[in-house]
């Protein structure tokens, strides 16, 4: 951890004369001085001592090393090198069941069958036991496994049943391949889009009309549409071009932002048991016969009569969370109290083309009773699309469409935050994609765009009428991101002037249960406060608020927490060498978060802020104080204590610059 330097600073009288410096140092200030500067106030007794003034000499400072100055590699390089690390693949079913005949593909087989050969080169084995025999499973990597010597092999059958029945939505092999050849239909969705002229191209049949996709869309009148123009016919759309097989990942531009794909479960591999039917996705070709019927305006009902019905008021709302929100960290968060879980942001565009990855995104764990997924997409055609699909193949219980990720490669494309320039395009996205499922719509948004320039609270009246069910206002602009603490206030003002019929959800800043209350009660018609960074660096804030106290959790309990993860992401990720270095990435992701937690019982002032920046300090014990290292060589420590040691040249770096306060290297 850091020094923290002592800060100096000049004042100035009013006559123009310099006075005597006055020297702050955080060791000698009191708790109020300290959280005027946004510091948090430890307790003295654990307080790291003051470095030795000197001065810094050139010969003192290092160059980086070498490892930490890397090249940026491609998903396709990694992948590469990770099959040369791993000098033989052993066939899964031989692995299974031990028997070189079990294998049906015999001598034609891509894997290898010379078991003596992989259990020469493969690593020992983790200490404790495997995570499906400990929870009663038959393990489905046999000798595979890096737990192997806790149970036996399996002989014959299926073994992976039980562990399937535990996690939904897997992606369905005939309907990718119907994606792929751009063969699949979506009758609601461009029903609805020819009824509001939206529709566009109607189908692309042929590689001259997908060329045709590329051109401005024109209007009925012949002109280029552009969508601020008429406000009864946008004709802003977006087509969806078809995934040729050959394709690889690394042209994939959107996919990286919240997963590592590479470390996902083989979707294809598991989707031959999946419940769903894919009889109902063999639709053909109905295009040209899709008739928009116009009856009697009073007559039509509007899209929320026909709704399942959804209550979000007063559940604790664990955030879509990019990277760490995946389906093992939302088990670790229901067994801690969350009520509502939503999947990572997958984009519409990747789903419609039937990228695995994508699709892997959308997985749902049996425990999460209240699941919803999150889609972002430009346009109403590619977003209603995509929502009649997840309909069609998935089980969730809501659709959030994001209107408020800042991202610079999502805006670039017309999307997230960007839509909220174009509130008529989000009028249309919504109220096409809540009139063709029955599923609720719910939206994600931002206060605005530009920092002082507020659109949300003039839309927010409106937003119910549309048909979502939803909204979720996280109380910050896009430009701003989290350089300010988010505005409540605002989120008030927009609560309170939203319909009746429009559930409002607040998002920002909520790091324990007195700010859960605060809100709550300052704002009693909003239903209920979406919880973000402050499940990522303490997910037992969910116990807190229900049980209504300041947990001062120890150094043991939070490891215990932690094997939890372990386990969970080793069930869903998989007990072989690769599920192991799977889940031990996905843990160093979250760890590069839980550092930022100061232990209550080491603070003079609590709650602790999430904006608070500590001074250097130590724990109660070793390991407390090796939990709250900023730097991403004890993250590792950590994970080999859970998952043994990693694997020779190994090395880490976060995914997310803004999660550190100062910066996270290997050493």
């Amino acid at each position: 951890m850091s020094d923290v330097v002592a800060e100096v600073a000049a004042e100035t009288s009013v006559e123009g004369n310099a006075k005597p410096t006055k020297q702050f140092s955080v060791y000698e200030a009191t708790s109020e001085e300290l959280i005027e500067r946004s510091m948090a106030p430890i307790k003295k007794e654990f307080l790291c001592p003051p470095p030795p003034s000197r001065s810094l000499k050139q010969s003192d400072v290092k160059a980086p090393h070498p490892s930490l100055v890397q090249e940026k590699k491609s998903k396709r390089q990694l992948k590469r090198e990770r099959r040369e690390k791993c000098a033989i693949n052993l066939c899964p079913q031989v692995s299974k069941t031990e028997d070189v005949d079990s294998c049906q593909y015999k001598e034609k087989c891509r894997f290898n069958h010379d078991i003596e050969a992989f259990k020469a080169q493969k690593p020992d084995d983790i200490d404790g036991q495997c995570p499906f025999v400990a929870s009663g499973m038959k393990c489905q990597y046999g000798l595979s496994c890096r737990f192997f010597g806790t149970h036996k092999a399996i002989s014959g059958g299926n073994s992976d049943g039980e562990q399937k029945n535990s996690e939904f939505n897997f992606f369905n092999k005939e309907t990718q391949r119907l994606l792929w050849k751009n063969n699949m239909t979506f009758v609601k969705a461009d029903a609805k889009l020819k009824s509001l002229g939206l529709m566009g191209h109607a189908k692309k049949s042929n590689a001259a009309q997908e060329n045709d996709a590329e051109k401005p869309l024109n209007g009925a009148n012949g002109s280029q549409a552009t969508e601020d123009v008429d406000v009864h016919g946008p004709l802003e759309t977006e087509q969806v071009r078809p995934m040729k097989k050959a394709k690889s990942d690394d042209n994939n531009e959107t996919s990286k932002l919240g997963d590592i794909n590479d470390g996902v479960m083989n979707v294809d591999d598991e989707t031959e048991k999946k419940g769903h039917s894919t009889s109902k996705a063999k639709i053909e070709d109905e295009e040209d016969s899709i008739k928009v019927v116009e009856t009697d305006g009073s007559l039509k009902s509007h899209p929320r009569e026909k709704k399942k019905l959804i209550d979000f008021r007063d559940k604790l709302y664990l955030a879509p969370l990019t990277t760490v929100g995946n389906l093992p960290f939302r088990r670790l968060c229901k067994v801690l109290g969350a009520d509502v879980t939503c999947g990572e942001m997958a984009m519409c565009t990747n789903l419609l083309q039937g990228q695995a990855s994508e699709w892997a995104l959308l997985r749902r764990h049996s425990s999460e009773d209240l699941f919803g997924v999150q889609i972002c997409g430009s346009f109403p055609d590619t977003v209603s699309r995509a929502v009649e699909l997840i309909d069609r193949e998935c089980t969730v219980d809501f659709i959030d469409i994001n209107m408020g990720c800042p991202i610079d490669m999502v805006v670039n494309k017309s999307a997230g935050s960007a839509l909220l320039n174009k509130p008529l395009r989000m009028k249309n996205i919504v109220e096409v994609s809540s009139s063709i499922v029955e599923t609720p719509i719910t939206i994600k948004v931002r206060t605005a765009f530009f920092e002082g320039k507020n659109r949300i609270d003039s839309l927010i009246s409106d937003i119910g009428d549309w048909g979502a069910t939803a909204v979720t206002i996280h109380g910050r602009s896009r430009q701003q991101r989290y350089s300010k603490s988010a505005d409540w206030d605002y989120i008030y003002k927009c609560t309170k002037n939203a319909s009746s019929n429009l559930q409002v959800i607040g998002n920002g800043d909520v790091y324990s249960f007195l700010d859960w209350n605060k809100h709550k009660s300052d704002c009693p018609e909003l239903s209920s406060c979406m919880i973000a960074r402050g499940a990522l660096i303490k997910p037992w804030i969910f116990t807190e608020i229900k049980e209504q106290r300041h947990w001062d959790i120890t150094s043991g309990e939070r490891l215990n927490i932690l094997k939890d993860f372990v386990r969970f992401g080793l069930q869903h990720w998989g007990s072989d060498t690769k599920g192991v270095e799977t889940t031990r990435h996905f843990l160093l992701e979250w760890l590069s978060y839980t550092f930022r937690y100061i232990p209550v019982g080491l603070l003079d002032v609590i709650p602790q802020q999430i904006n608070w920046r500590p001074p250097s300090y130590f724990g109660r014990d070793d390991l407390e104080t090796l939990m709250m290292s900023e730097s991403a060589g004890d993250w590792v420590r950590i994970s080999e204590l859970l998952l043994g040691k990693v694997p020779e040249g190994f090395t880490f770096a976060p995914k997310h610059k803004s999660n550190a306060y100062d910066r996270a290297e290997n050493g």
